[in-house]
């Protein structure tokens, strides 16, 4: 395929696949037939790729930073979310499984143990806000589908994992982060 230069194109709102942020331009890049269109970022200057249906390549992370992360911690979170955004919903799944045994560990729970225990032990010692242990057990149901049948994870199997990992991650880490000190 070849691609012209730089061109005037109809201007296109978009939130970057790369740095997040909603952008409009103007300014792009076209195929021969005129379908398939490039539209840089004008903020980092990554190009996103859209198809004749409007289909954003790569597509967009779902969820939001969350702050006063380990890195650790911070590092699957963002690859779960990154999964997403190309399609891979089952890898997200597994991410957001082993997000949770991550999180235990990082809480004391000792290391090598089975899920269940790292799904228990978040519940039992207050890290789970109040009726949350259902979404726990939810991630723990939905991860062993992912690993343990042939069976593929859908688009909104992974946000509904991606949402709750994130409100999770900062019940525990970003909230107490921001109480004032005395």
């Amino acid at each position: 395929m070849s691609w012209h230069g730089e061109n005037q194109l109809e201007s296109r709102k978009f939130r970057c696949g790369f740095c997040g942020n909603i952008v409009a331009t103007d300014k792009g890049f076209f195929d021969d037939t005129g379908q398939k269109r490039v539209y840089p970022c004008p903020h980092c200057n990554n190009p996103s790729f859209f198809d004749p249906a409007g289909n954003q390549f790569p597509g967009v992370a779902p969820g939001n930073d969350v702050g006063h992360l380990p890195s650790e911690l911070e590092a699957i979170y963002s690859e779960a979310r990154r999964c997403v955004s190309v399609n891979a919903h089952t890898a997200a799944v597994l991410a957001c499984r082993k997000l949770l045994m991550h999180i235990a560990v990082q809480q004391k729970a000792e290391p090598g143990k089975s899920f269940i225990n790292y799904v228990e032990f978040l519940a039992d010692n207050g890290y789970v806000p109040p009726n949350g242990k259902g979404w726990v057990d939810h991630i723990r149901k939905k991860g062993n589908e992912a690993t343990h049948e042939i069976v593929l994870m859908k688009k909104e199997d992974a946000i509904e994992l991606i949402d709750f990992a994130e409100m999770l991650l900062k019940f525990i880490y970003e909230f107490p982060a921001h109480v004032p000190t005395a």
